[in-house]
């Protein structure tokens, strides 16, 4: 009798388990908070290609309010940046900044649909922002298609969900 009980729960959480893989299947960041006024080490975990195919880019679109921003480099990956004006003038280190990056795009790389990996960037948060979610759009592409992680709507449920955090109130220290 409890060894069919036991059995039971274990196909239970199984399924639970198996239901639940989807939601999990798009890219986050690690760290899901993030002081105003603060610098963040951004690591966004890729969890997959695209169905069967290898994913050879990836995108990070970097929102105002956002600024600073400074990619890692990957082995065996082209880094390069996208950079323009700003909408607002920060301050970085005393200095007026009026311009930074506003994409980050790693490509050339070979990452199986089997295989999982990270993308590491940092920089700061303006301390004008408000507490609530922030959003770094993501794009992975393929040799014959893409997964676009650029739904910012908050809506529970969206197919593909741009990878957020949840900003709160900061000392604005900076760093």
């Amino acid at each position: 009798m409890m060894i069919r009980v036991l059995s039971r729960v274990a196909l239970a959480a199984a399924t639970l388990t198996t239901l639940a893989v989807p939601a999990w299947a798009h890219a986050t960041l690690e760290v899901r908070e993030a002081r105003i006024g603060a610098s963040y080490k951004a690591v966004m975990n890729i969890p997959h290609g695209c169905g069967k195919e290898a994913t050879h880019t990836v995108r990070i679109q970097i929102p105002e309010g956002f600024f600073a921003a400074k990619p890692m480099p990957k082995p065996g990956w082209t880094l390069e940046t996208v950079t323009g004006p700003y909408e607002k003038t920060y301050l970085n280190h005393g200095r007026e900044v009026t311009e930074g990056v506003q994409e980050i795009v790693w490509s050339g790389g070979h990452l199986p649909n089997e295989w999982f990996d990270q993308f590491v960037f940092r920089g700061t948060f303006a301390d004008t922002l408000e507490p609530g979610p922030f959003y770094f759009p993501t794009v992975q592409e393929c040799e014959n298609g893409e997964e676009a992680w650029i739904d910012t709507s908050g809506e529970h449920g969206a197919s593909h969900p741009a990878p957020k955090l949840s900003l709160v109130k900061g000392d604005n220290y900076g760093h």
